[in-house]
């Protein structure tokens, strides 16, 4: 399934709540720091530099993700959610190709991103890019139990 990504537009903000709100729901449970994020995503992301974009296909929004700004252009993958009766479509991947494709185009040092091992499929797309386990002692979710980086100097052409 074929999606055209988009860059965040206050009229896709509900999606990227009901989205992501939905898939935390399902395999966790939706923490504090997940609930200022969803609400305030405009304030919370793209007004301190970050970056949400959102899947569409048609004119229906079915995926998200946003990139968070870390430190010493560090950016961190957050906050990806796909239509619950769309996952498995290939979303997901497009989603991270496109966001690792932004990222080098943009020049960034590295994506981070938090996850938790239960999350098999994820996991395994992750590692797909090229995302490398890495230590995690600064997690901002009690549910994240592991910390993955893509260094991005190795793609570059």
């Amino acid at each position: 399934m074929r999606v055209e990504i988009v860059s965040y537009s206050d009229k896709y903000s509900k999606f990227f709540y009901d989205l992501n709100h939905n898939w935390l729901s399902e395999y966790f449970y939706v923490e504090q720091y997940d609930e200022m994020i969803l609400k305030n995503c405009k304030e919370e992301i793209i007004d301190k530099g970050g970056y949400i974009f959102f899947a569409l296909y048609k004119t229906e929004v079915v995926g998200t993700m946003a990139l968070i700004p870390r430190e010493n252009n560090v950016y961190e993958l957050n906050k990806m959610a796909v239509k619950k009766d769309l996952r498995g479509n290939g979303i997901g991947h497009q989603l991270i190709k496109f966001i690792i494709d932004y990222s080098i185009k943009n020049n960034f040092k590295s994506v981070i991103l938090y996850s938790n091992t239960i999350l098999k499929n994820s996991i395994h797309l992750y590692n797909k890019f090229g995302f490398k386990e890495i230590d995690n002692p600064d997690a901002p979710y009690k549910r994240s139990d592991i910390k993955m980086e893509l260094k991005l100097s190795n793609l570059r052409k």
